[in-house]
C-alpha cells in the first residue's frame, strides 16, 4: 500500500512538472513582494496616459510570448545578432510600447523587490491591467512563472495564428496549448482593440470578386483607407466601431460582416463556432467570463517554475 501511494505521489509530481501549470499561485509573491500588482498597475496607468497603443501592444505581446515556448518572457530578449524571438518576421510588427511597458514595470518592481519577480509575471500582470483599464473585466492573475533561457527567431514560424486561417487551423493551433474552441473565440475578442497593417487583409478587398463574407459598405471603407498603393506603415483599427474599448462589439461586428481578417470573420461564417459568436455578441457577461477563463489558461501555457529558468535582472537580456 505504501509503495502504491509513493508511486502515485511521484506520478502526480511528474504530471505537475510536465504540465508546467500546477505551481502557479494567486498570491505567489505575498510575503516577498506584496505590492507587486500595485506597482505594475501604476506603471501601466502612466504608460497608457502617454499613449493608447500601450493597451493593444501589451496584450498582443503576452499572446505572442505564450504561443512560442510558453509564457516565459522569451519574446522580450534583445539579441545583438537580431536572431531572438522578437526578430522573427511574425514579431516585427509588435509595437515597442508593449516592450516599454514591461521594461518600466520591471524597473519599478526591482526598486522595491530586487531579484524576486520575473519578467514573465510582470507581462502577465500588465496584460491583465491594460484590458481592465480599457473597460474589460477584472480578474486575478496566477503568478510564479520564471523567465526562459532560450529566445530564437527560428522557433516562431508556424506557431502563431495566420490572418488567413480557417476554423480548423485555428482550433488545431490553439488545441496544442490546451485551449478549446471557446477559448480561441474568446481570445480573438482582443481584436476589439488594436490595429492592423493593410497588407494583412488586402487580398480580401482586392480579390475578384471582393470577399463575399465582407459587408459591402465595410469593404468600400477599407478600400478608401487602404488603397492599392498605400504606405505600408499605415495601420487601421481592427474594430471600426469601438476601437478604444474592450467590449463585445467585436462579435457584433462579425455578425455584421465586419471582421477584418479572414480568421476573424470565419468565426461567424463557420456553423461550428457561430453559436459562440452570437452568444458573445448578445451577452457581454458571457464573453467576459469566457475571456477570463481563456486568459487564465493561456497564462499557464508552457510556464517555467521552481528551479526552471531564471529571474532576469533586465527583461531584455539573459542574466549570463
Amino acid at each position: 500500500m505504501e509503495k502504491n501511494c509513493k508511486s502515485l505521489w511521484l506520478l502526480t509530481i511528474l504530471i505537475l512538472v510536465r504540465s508546467g501549470q500546477g505551481q502557479l499561485l494567486l498570491n505567489f509573491y505575498g510575503s516577498r513582494c506584496p505590492n507587486v500588482e500595485g506597482i505594475v498597475r501604476q506603471v501601466v496607468v502612466t504608460k497608457i496616459n502617454q499613449t493608447f497603443v500601450t493597451i493593444p501592444a501589451t496584450v498582443r505581446l503576452f499572446f505572442h510570448d505564450c504561443f512560442v515556448d510558453g509564457c516565459d518572457a522569451s519574446v522580450l530578449i534583445a539579441s545583438p545578432n537580431n536572431d531572438a524571438e522578437k526578430d522573427s518576421p511574425d514579431n516585427l510588427s509588435l509595437a515597442g510600447d508593449g516592450f516599454d511597458t514591461v521594461a518600466k514595470a520591471k524597473l519599478a518592481v526591482e526598486a522595491q523587490c530586487p531579484g524576486i519577480v520575473s519578467c514573465a509575471d510582470i507581462l502577465a500582470l500588465a496584460a491583465r491591467d491594460v484590458v481592465l483599464l480599457a473597460g474589460g473585466p477584472a480578474y486575478n492573475v496566477e503568478l510564479g512563472r520564471r523567465d526562459g533561457l532560450v529566445s530564437q527567431a527560428s522557433r516562431v514560424a508556424g506557431n502563431l495564428p495566420d490572418p488567413h486561417f480557417n476554423l480548423g487551423q485555428l482550433n488545431t493551433m490553439f488545441a496544442t496549448h490546451g485551449l478549446s474552441q471557446t477559448d480561441m473565440v474568446a481570445l480573438s475578442g482582443c481584436h476589439t482593440l488594436g490595429f492592423s497593417h493593410c497588407n494583412r487583409f488586402a487580398d480580401r478587398i482586392y480579390s475578384n470578386p471582393v470577399d463575399p463574407t465582407l459587408d459591402p459598405n465595410y469593404a468600400q471603407q477599407l478600400m478608401q483607407m487602404c488603397p492599392r498603393d498605400v504606405d505600408p506603415r499605415i495601420a487601421i483599427d481592427m474594430d471600426p466601431v469601438t476601437p478604444r474599448t474592450f467590449d463585445n462589439v467585436y462579435y457584433q461586428n462579425l455578425v455584421g460582416g465586419k471582421g477584418l481578417f479572414t480568421s476573424d470573420q470565419v468565426l461567424f461564417t463557420d456553423p461550428a463556432s457561430q453559436p459562440t459568436v452570437l452568444g458573445f455578441a448578445q451577452n457581454p457577461g458571457d464573453f467576459n467570463g469566457a475571456f477570463i477563463t481563456a486568459m487564465t489558461k493561456l497564462g499557464r501555457v508552457g510556464v517555467k517554475t521552481g528551479n526552471q529558468g531564471e529571474i532576469r535582472r533586465d527583461c531584455s537580456a539573459f542574466n549570463s
